[in-house]
């Protein structure tokens, strides 16, 4: 990750820091999470990130579906070496899910640590995600875990000092049903960053990452592609259900196996809305783009 970020020319100070953080925080004893599936792509998000959570600072990660947010997070994670855990938020989140309960082991009450408390005992990274999705008392219980107090007080159990090297980084869209407001004392508990729309230079990046025998040419028509599809979306011509990059990246992984272009984009892409006028405004799109007649042999060298 850090020869990443050095090819992204990401400040060298940040980054001998984070080499300093690494070694004080060794996790040797500890199984970090398994590596990222994709990277994340942007200098100035980066430094910013990594910046907040070098001086000890939560991050709230807000903005709109296919800005990489979660890629971010799980990146985060692995640059610092630290292992991660991930709580997915729903409207019937309760406390006791991140925080822990008791359970029976060998005949025994025993607390069972959840993922909020595991991350605070080992010095790991949590990830919130959509954080803004739970009821707001269930969140109340981790007003003492971000802020100055760094403590988990669990009723029949001692109290859980949150580890030095242990960050929370949460994760919010704007648009979900089911989302509401974040509430101001949960917020003002983070150092928020607005994830801005991938461009079209760091698409081509990361679809030459992950595709570095796909055609140069067909780089640039994918990329061009979904940033067509992102404008629709923005100007509120197609929903945000069509904005998918996993799906982007999932066709042409299709297209490596053999399916030709337009039905691996379908599946990737425009199947993803079911309405059949959206349907054919986002074939329109794709079309304009990518020749019908084309086979996958032509995407790649």
């Amino acid at each position: 990750m850090i020869d990443f970020l050095r090819e992204e020319h990401v400040n060298e100070t940040i980054l001998r820091e984070v080499e300093e953080f690494r070694r004080r925080y060794s996790t040797q004893d500890i199984v970090s999470g398994e590596r990222p599936r994709y990277l994340y792509y942007g200098k100035e998000v980066w430094e910013q990130a990594v910046t907040a959570l070098l001086c000890g600072e939560n991050l709230l990660l807000a903005g709109s579906k296919a800005t990489g947010k979660n890629v971010l997070a799980e990146n985060l994670a692995m640059l610092f070496g630290r292992p991660s855990y991930s709580v997915s938020f729903h409207i019937n989140m309760d406390a006791s899910y991140m925080i822990g309960t008791d359970t029976f082991k060998n005949g025994e009450v025993v607390f069972r640590p959840g993922p909020v408390s595991q991350s605070a005992s080992e010095g790991g990274f949590c990830i919130l995600d959509e954080i803004n999705m739970a009821r707001n008392e269930a969140l109340a219980v981790l007003h003492s875990v971000l802020d100055f107090r760094r403590v988990i007080n669990i009723p029949g159990y001692s109290a859980v000092r949150v580890h030095d090297a242990a960050r929370f980084i949460a994760t919010m869209n704007y648009g979900y049903a089911g989302t509401r407001d974040l509430n101001e004392a949960l917020a003002s508990r983070f150092m928020i960053i607005h994830m801005p729309e991938i461009t079209e230079e760091n698409l081509e990046k990361l679809l030459r990452r992950e595709f570095p025998d796909m055609k140069n040419s067909c780089v640039r028509q994918f990329a061009e592609l979904f940033s067509d599809i992102e404008k629709k979306c923005r100007n509120g011509e197609l929903t945000t259900k069509v904005l998918d990059l996993r799906g982007l990246l999932d066709a042409v992984r299709l297209m490596h196996g053999g399916l030709a272009p337009h039905p691996a984009l379908d599946m990737g892409i425009t199947n993803k809305t079911f309405d059949d006028y959206e349907q054919s405004l986002v074939r329109d799109i794709i079309s304009s783009r990518i020749s019908a007649k084309m086979e996958s042999s032509s995407v790649f060298m």
